[in-house]
C-alpha cells in the first residue's frame, strides 16, 4: 500500500484542481474526511475510508444496473405474449417486500446508495407482474392489483396511519416475503422442466446485487433485519442461477407442445393417402351374359 501511496503521489496536483460541481459531489458521496484522505491526499493505506468508498461504488453501480435490470424480462414477455415460466405469486410476494423495505429506509433515512435499487425494480415489478396478470387471461386481476399497490404505497408512507414501531414488525416480515417468493419460482421451473420466459440477464443480475448488497449492509447500515433478508436472498438465488444453468438448453413448455403434434400433423396424410389409394373391391354380380 505504501509504495501505491507514492505512486499515486504526483497526481495531487490534478485531483487538488479537480472542479467545485465534482469535488461536491465526492464529499457528498464518501464525506468530507474520506473525499481528503482518499482524493486530495491520495492515501489508500486508511483502511475505513477505502471500504467506505468501495461500498459507496458498488451501491451507485447496483442503482444504475437495476434500472434495466427488469427490462429484458418485460421484453421477453411482450414479445412472446406469454407468462410461460414466470410465476405471478413469485412476483406477487417480491413486490410486497420491496414496497415495505423502500418505506422502512426511506423512513429511517438511510443513504441511499443502500436501497436505490429497491425503488427501481419494485416499478419494474409492478409492470411484470401486469404483464403476467395480462397474459394469463386475468386482466381483471391485474386492476386489481394496481389498485391495491397504490393503497398500500399511501398507507406504508404516512406516519399518522403506520407508526415506526409497526413498520419495523412489517420490514422483518418483508424478510421472510422476500425469501418466500423465490420459492413458487423456483417450483415453477422444476415443474416445467424449464426456465420458459424468465430472463437470464435478471437472474445472474440479481445473484450479483444480492452479494454486493451483503457487503453495502455491513458497512454502512447497522441492521440486522436488512442484513438477514439480503442473505437468505442471496442464497435463494444462488438456487436460481443454478436452475438457470441447468435448463440453459431445455426446449420451453410451449415448444414441447409443438414437438408432440409435429408426428401427428405428418402422420394423418399418409393414413389418408394409403387409403385413397387402395382399389375398391367389387361385388359379385348375378347378371348372366348371353
Amino acid at each position: 500500500m505504501e509504495a501505491l501511496r507514492s505512486a499515486l503521489q504526483p497526481l495531487q496536483p490534478l485531483t487538488h484542481s479537480l472542479p467545485v460541481p465534482i469535488r461536491d459531489l465526492g464529499v457528498s458521496i464518501i464525506g468530507e474526511t474520506c473525499y481528503k484522505t482518499l482524493i486530495l491526499d491520495l492515501d489508500p493505506t486508511d483502511s475505513d475510508c477505502l471500504k467506505l468508498a468501495i461500498s459507496k461504488g458498488l451501491g451507485i453501480g447496483i442503482i444504475g444496473a437495476s434500472s434495466i435490470v427488469k427490462v429484458p424480462q418485460i421484453l421477453k414477455l411482450v414479445q412472446s405474449k406469454s407468462a410461460s415460466g414466470v410465476s405471478f405469486l413469485s412476483y406477487l410476494l417480491e413486490t410486497s417486500s420491496y414496497l415495505i423495505t423502500l418505506a422502512y429506509n426511506i423512513r429511517n433515512g438511510f443513504p441511499f446508495s443502500t436501497f436505490g435499487e429497491t425503488a427501481l425494480i419494485l416499478g419494474q415489478n409492478v409492470v411484470i407482474t401486469v404483464l403476467v396478470l395480462n397474459y394469463s387471461g386475468r386482466a381483471s386481476m391485474a386492476a386489481l392489483f394496481v389498485a391495491a399497490f397504490a393503497a398500500s404505497l399511501v398507507t406504508l408512507f404516512s406516519p399518522n396511519v403506520l407508526d415506526m414501531q409497526a413498520l419495523g414488525y412489517l420490514q422483518a416480515g418483508a424478510g421472510v416475503l422476500g425469501v418466500a417468493s423465490k420459492i413458487p419460482q423456483i417450483a415453477a421451473i422444476f415443474q416445467e422442466g424449464g426456465t420458459g420466459q424468465l430472463s437470464a440477464f435478471t437472474v445472474f443480475n440479481y445473484l450479483a446485487g444480492s452479494l454486493s448488497r451483503i457487503f453495502t449492509t455491513l458497512q454502512e447500515v447497522d441492521d440486522k433485519l436488512i442484513l438477514y433478508g439480503f442473505i437468505a436472498g442471496f442464497t435463494l438465488n444462488c438456487v436460481l442461477a443454478a436452475q438457470m444453468v441447468y435448463y440453459w438448453n431445455a426446449p420451453s413448455a410451449k415448444a414441447k407442445g409443438k414437438m408432440k403434434e409435429a408426428p401427428l400433423a405428418t402422420a394423418a396424410p399418409s393414413s389418408g393417402a394409403s387409403t385413397s389409394a387402395s382399389p375398391k373391391s367389387k361385388g359379385p354380380t348375378t347378371r348372366r351374359r348371353g
